[in-house]
């Protein structure tokens, strides 16, 4: 086991890093020392002052261009930390990754990796750093948010003490909240709108089946019932959990990937896309190139402002079929997240919760010895049962029941 001194660095300011950072200091026997680098450093000294009057500890702060492998490395070299968390935005995790394999650092991030030019995220120019890392003696954890994350964990947990092989995983994500803005997304704009106006994609016998967007009056989506909130309506997209689950789940057949959405989101992301605001190419304007996704970004609500006025819950999680003992059956593991409950612990909200919380257990597991290994992973390659129990120790405690399987078509 190596040696750790217990010290982290977290790459980004926003929500996401904010409950990272949180909950890291939330336990200073084990994160002794916590960086918080970005961009903008006057992001980093809101959470370092936050951290400070909830829970009287000091924090360092650095700003960085995290696209500066050079200045990175570094930084990172001046810092030495166990582990860096990569919670800056997703195109430049290949830089970061790069930083890590030349400071010969531990990596772990929460979304993979997606060109700034294209509309995609794929995880393979990740995975291309695996014996890299292995020969560097050193270790990337891929996607350990929720989803990714937490939902490929339910499945690997369920592959271990559940199931002989799993046929049908279903991954059904519930955001039932309400803040008091007429339009927000509760992470990066920019991210969050390239990722849902994308086509959507679901893997059935060994193929990947493109469908439409969830703004096509063709998109695939039914109203599942939900625990606790109720009827929502889901509709089918690509997540990138998908892409390595159906390589690493035994016995796998079909995978799909649902989210919610209410007809407001849904009708104002319609206005913003038929007038050109979701474009991600430049445009001239006043002499001027802009980018029109990055300008409505600039004009829309700050995620990490939500929190103040957000009700309600989220419910995440996996309905999966399988076999065990030659016995057909299906079982529901999933996390009920209160927006107010997120909020009072860390000045977020649940959806930035539930994607910082597991990006904290993962880096935990990985000081204390109990993820351990040299290359670069994705979470349900992994032992589950470690990181199952930091979910109920800290903060996103989940569930089992038995369900009915979702069928094949709706």
């Amino acid at each position: 086991m190596k040696e750790r001194k217990g010290r982290v660095m977290i790459i980004g300011a926003g929500a996401v890093a904010t409950v990272t950072t949180h909950k890291c200091a939330q336990l200073p026997q084990f994160f002794k020392e916590i960086m918080v680098a970005s961009r903008t450093l006057s992001k980093c000294e809101e959470i370092k002052n936050a951290i400070r009057k909830k829970y009287n500890r000091d924090i360092k702060t650095a700003r960085i261009d995290a696209n500066d492998i050079p200045a990175l490395v570094s930084l990172i070299n001046d810092f030495r930390p166990d582990i860096v968390i990569n919670l800056a935005l997703p195109y430049q995790d290949l830089a970061i990754m790069e930083a890590c394999l030349q400071a010969r650092v531990d990596y772990l991030d929460t979304a993979n990796y997606e060109s700034e030019d294209k509309p995609s995220f794929e995880y393979k120019l990740q995975w291309a750093y695996r014996e890299k890392y292995k020969e560097r003696g050193i270790m990337g954890i891929l996607g350990c948010g929720f989803d990714p994350g937490v939902t490929n964990a339910y499945a690997a947990y369920a592959l271990k003490h559940i199931f002989d092989e799993i046929n049908y995983l279903d991954i059904l994500d519930c955001n039932a909240g309400k803040h008091s803005y007429p339009f927000a997304t509760n992470f990066n704009p920019e991210v969050n709108i390239r990722e849902v106006t994308q086509p959507g994609r679901y893997w059935q016998d060994g193929r990947w089946i493109t469908t439409a967007p969830i703004l096509d009056e063709k998109s695939i989506h039914f109203s599942f019932n939900f625990p606790v909130v109720g009827p929502r309506e889901v509709y089918l997209i690509y997540h990138e959990e998908l892409e390595s689950l159906v390589l690493n789940l035994k016995g796998l057949k079909r995978a799909r990937f649902w989210m919610t959405f209410s007809e407001n989101y849904l009708t104002h992301l319609r206005v913003l896309h038929n007038v050109g605001l979701t474009r991600i190419d430049e445009v001239e304007f006043e002499g001027h190139k802009i980018v029109p996704l990055r300008f409505l970004k600039a004009v829309l609500p700050d995620p990490g402002s939500l929190g103040e006025t957000y009700e309600g819950k989220t419910v995440i999680g996996n309905i999966m079929t399988g076999k065990k003992d030659g016995h057909i059956l299906t079982r529901y593991i999933y996390n009920i997240c209160d927006h107010r409950d997120a909020y009072e612990e860390t000045g977020t909200q649940a959806v930035a919760y539930t994607a910082g919380a597991p990006a904290m257990m993962g880096a935990l597991l990985m000081i204390t010895g109990q993820w351990q290994g040299e290359g670069v992973f994705n979470v349900e390659e992994l032992d589950p049962d470690p990181f199952m129990e930091a979910l109920n120790q800290y903060g996103l405690p989940w569930q089992i029941e038995e369900h009915e399987p979702l069928p094949e078509k709706f």
